[in-house]
């Protein structure tokens, strides 16, 4: 909606405070704010927001939180997320971080405006009853691109569909923060090693809706080492890369759910999921299948079996060891055993022993038992061979895997 121009007073003050803030600010950023991703659907609105990466789906929910404060370009200075689609009559609730100094939230219409708070965990709420696309700002840092956007019901393309339930999928990714719908797009792109947690293990964004027949590209930051992409279904899956500006592309013909990992740092909460088409609620549709025994399931065995590559390199390292360590001390309890019998024997032969005293004739190989021997070094052996084996595999994959 265009702003409301009507209202004189308002553009006055907001001149002065935008001037104030950038030049509060501008020594911090050191320049105009980063380009960022642009969306016909808001007519260039986020052109200037960097934290902006596509309208998130928060339909089907009445209560919807944005945070104040977020990091936008490396400054605290945007609202996350930047652009949200909810149904009419929810209610929007922006909590304050308390990052960046103070804020507020003016809507460009007029329809809502907060008070200027810096306090961290303060909160503004406004219920939006019609549908339609609300822009809205951070008065002071406008200029740094702090704008959001509420998206209500159909407005501003695409009817709106409830979140996906994916079953916990989610639940340790610290950078998920609702679906993305891209909906419309031929191709979309999602960011492989962004940060997740303070840490480069994510995918960004982690949850994208798409239409059937649409292109994903994932394209890789550099950052965190090797990553790779691998569907749960099997149903695509790159090579493991670190070079930035490498892509891996997959078309989705099928609507459904498809979840995916980087292997080497699913522990750490590499996931993400291409939602294909309208679904919605408890579905998970599209190829997603339950994994069988042959898949990595035990299928309610006596001994439990890993699903994943780092629970099976772990088994086999972690059995490897057991071993490797079992055979060293086997051996060296063999050897112990030995010496004591062979000690045991010459001294009842001393206490046997009567006349005069004899020379003592040395066996020759009586104490030398080559089995235990040969045991003892090749269990050593073992053992700094898959250590070796070990390190160079955390270094290859250029991250932390098991110890994270």
């Amino acid at each position: 909606m265009a702003p409301n121009r009507d209202r004189q007073p308002r553009p006055t003050r907001r001149r002065l405070l935008a001037a104030g803030g950038t030049v509060a600010t501008g020594a911090l950023l050191g320049a105009t704010a980063p380009a960022a991703a642009q969306s016909g659907e808001f007519d260039g609105w986020f052109d200037g927001v960097d934290n902006y990466d596509g309208v998130v789906d928060r339909t089907g929910q009445s209560e919807v939180t944005v945070e104040v404060g977020v990091d936008n370009g490396g400054q605290p200075y945007g609202f996350g997320p930047a652009a949200v689609r909810i149904d009419p009559g929810a209610t929007v609730v922006w909590e304050w971080t308390g990052e960046g100094g103070s804020h507020n939230v003016v809507a460009e219409d007029g329809s809502f405006e907060s008070e200027l708070v810096g306090e961290a965990g303060h909160t503004f709420s406004h219920t939006f009853e019609s549908e339609g696309t609300f822009k809205y700002v951070c008065v002071p840092h406008e200029a740094l691109g702090m704008k959001g956007a509420i998206v209500v019901g159909g407005g501003g393309g695409g009817g709106g569909v409830s979140e996906p339930n994916y079953d916990g999928w989610f639940d340790d990714v610290d950078n998920y923060d609702g679906t993305v719908d891209e909906r419309g797009n031929d191709e979309v792109s999602v960011g492989v090693g962004v940060d997740n947690g303070g840490q480069p293990y994510g995918f960004g964004p982690p949850a994208v809706r798409i239409d059937p027949g649409t292109t994903v590209v994932w394209e890789w930051t550099g950052d965190g080492g090797s990553h790779n992409v691998v569907a749960e279904d099997g149903s695509f899956e790159s090579e493991l890369v670190s070079e930035a500006g490498h892509t891996f592309s997959h078309t989705f013909e099928e609507e459904g759910v498809y979840k995916y990992v980087c292997i080497p740092h699913e522990s750490l909460g590499m996931k993400g999921a291409i939602v294909v088409g309208d679904i919605s609620g408890g579905g998970d549709g599209g190829d997603e299948t339950e994994a069988t025994p042959a898949e990595g399931e035990t299928g309610g065995g006596l001994i439990p079996l890993p699903s994943d590559f780092i629970g099976w390199f772990a088994l086999v390292i972690g059995g490897s060891l057991g071993v490797a360590v079992t055979t060293v001390l086997g051996a060296e309890s063999y050897a112990a055993y030995r010496d004591h019998a062979t000690s045991e024997q010459a001294y009842v032969g001393e206490q046997s022993t009567e006349a005069v005293e004899q020379e003592p004739v040395e066996e020759i190989g009586g104490e030398y038992d080559p089995l235990g021997t040969a045991a003892l070094v090749a269990g050593y052996f073992a053992l700094i061979a898959l250590l070796w084996v070990f390190m160079y595999f955390v270094e290859f994959i250029g991250g932390p895997t098991i110890t994270g």
